[in-house]
């Protein structure tokens, strides 16, 4: 299993519409193309969004991607997503460890 952890500097004051269309526009796309959305934060300070995506494999990444930027969903975003983000930092994980389930 690989995960992205993704961390989103948001505009000023942004926060909570950014919250607002993470929730209601883009996490149904990423779900309905079997891109499972496992954590959201937000720190305290309200300025960083971090959310982690993961994967069966680092192989399936590109193609999985590439057909969410294709998708009617995201096309239907238009700039809505960039407009709200200063800054995007990937990171890309491998599970070594068994993990408590929460």
């Amino acid at each position: 299993m690989f995960a992205q952890i993704r961390t989103y500097t948001i505009n000023k004051g942004m926060m909570d519409s950014w919250l607002e269309l993470f929730d209601k526009e883009i996490r149904p796309v990423h779900e309905s193309l079997g891109i499972p959305i496992v954590a959201t934060y937000v720190a305290p300070d309200r300025t960083d969004f971090v959310w982690v995506r993961t994967f069966e494999t680092a192989e399936e990444i590109p193609a999985k991607e590439e057909a969410y930027f294709a998708s009617p969903g995201r096309k239907a975003l238009g700039s809505k997503p960039t407009d709200h983000i200063a800054k995007m930092d990937v990171k890309l994980v491998e599970a070594v460890l068994e993990t408590a389930k929460v």
